[in-house]
């Protein structure tokens, strides 16, 4: 129905394997033009920024304009589907349409869609104080009985570099891995209430919604809500990496973070060292190396140096 953007491709198949995503890919028309009849949609061509979901633009019947989500390999459908149905728009985009078993949802279109990262570096003090203003707005007491993965659970994605690796470390810093997984146990351990979160609530995943700015794309994790910080501190790539005053920028954030949620510096800087470490493991365990996982690395050594 419409040509998919080459990298997008690449990176699926990178992922997930040629053979896996060239047969996705040809099933795709069919399942789309069967969600366009299903919920009277006009569907237009995918956004160009697409990551690990096919996400295009539409337009229902009566004129409204929506978005269309995929997620055919994803193992978190699950978990941000319940997460959007509790966020109920609060912060958030909202959720029209879904079905849970063909992985597929219908979304608030948020116009203009500006991303929160077009104000990074030249304002980033105001993108900061926006992701802050998101992050409060979406935290709630996690829900009883939930099916949440939770913070101590991604935490122990670190347990598996020194199997990988032979009981070694591979390409990581040692004493980055150690501190990464202490702060996982400590911060986790010494948390209030577990809350409900987005998951990766970073400068991609807030946009421009009328006077407003709302989030998209939450993951849904419970824990401690310091967690939701973590993705702020090597985001936006890859532009991040170009600013010439890097260590700066992540000081100050660490700095007005803590401020505006009430956290002190020293949980705030954890668990953006935490993250980051995480993540960059994560990319590499996925064969994602084009994400640039020594990139965010960098941004882990300097929040290492941070003294709060």
């Amino acid at each position: 129905m419409f040509d998919l953007p080459e990298d997008f491709l690449q990176l699926m198949r990178e992922v997930y394997g040629t053979e896996a995503v060239n047969a996705w890919f040809q099933r795709l028309p069919s399942f789309l033009e069967e969600c366009a009849q299903r919920w009277q949609l006009k569907l237009l061509p995918p956004f160009e920024n697409l990551s690990f979901h096919y996400v295009a633009p539409a337009i229902r019947a009566d004129g409204t304009p929506v978005v269309l989500k995929t997620s055919e390999f994803s193992d978190e459908f699950e978990h941000s589907l319940a997460a959007l149905r509790l966020f109920n728009g609060r912060g958030i985009a909202r959720l029209l349409e879904y079905d849970e078993e063909k992985k597929v949802m219908v979304l608030e279109r948020l116009q203009p869609g500006t991303m929160l990262a077009s104000l990074v570096p030249e304002q980033d003090e105001q993108a900061t104080s926006i992701l802050a203003s998101v992050m409060r707005q979406l935290w709630r007491p996690a829900p009883t009985g939930h099916s949440f993965p939770t913070v101590e659970q991604l935490g122990q994605d670190l347990t598996q570099i020194r199997t990988r690796y032979a009981g070694g470390y591979g390409p990581f810093p040692p004493r980055l891995i150690d501190e990464a997984m202490d702060l996982f146990a400590t911060l986790s351990a010494s948390a209030e209430a577990p809350m409900l979160l987005h998951g990766d609530l970073q400068h991609h995943n807030v946009l421009r919604s009328s006077d407003a700015w709302l989030a998209i794309d939450p993951k849904g994790v419970v824990g401690d809500p310091g967690y939701e910080v973590g993705a702020s501190f090597y985001n936006p790539m890859p532009r991040i990496l170009e600013v010439p005053n890097l260590e700066q920028m992540l000081t100050r954030r660490v700095a007005q973070l803590s401020e505006e949620l009430g956290m002190e510096r020293a949980r705030i800087r954890g668990w953006g060292l935490a993250q980051c470490v995480r993540n960059a493991w994560n990319m590499v365990a996925n064969n994602q190396l084009s994400m640039n996982p020594h990139g965010i690395l960098r941004c882990a050594e300097i929040l290492s140096r941070l003294t709060v």
